[in-house]
């Protein structure tokens, strides 16, 4: 599944980052905190790794 904008996609980077210990849980703000209990690592990978040329900034 592609993200839909840039915020989403910074949202899974920082929960898919959380997910491989390389930051901590406790630093991640709402929107990365429920992708990281709510999705797997693999889905995380997915959106993140969306290219983001032509993505808005926020979906409205």
């Amino acid at each position: 599944m592609p993200a839909k904008s840039k915020a989403q996609q910074k949202a899974a980077g920082a929960a898919l980052a959380a997910k491989r210990g390389e930051t901590r849980k406790g630093d991640l703000r709402e929107p990365s905190k429920q992708m990281y209990e709510s999705m797997s690592e693999k889905e995380l990978e997915e959106l993140a790794g969306t290219r983001h040329k032509g993505k808005p900034e926020h979906k409205d």
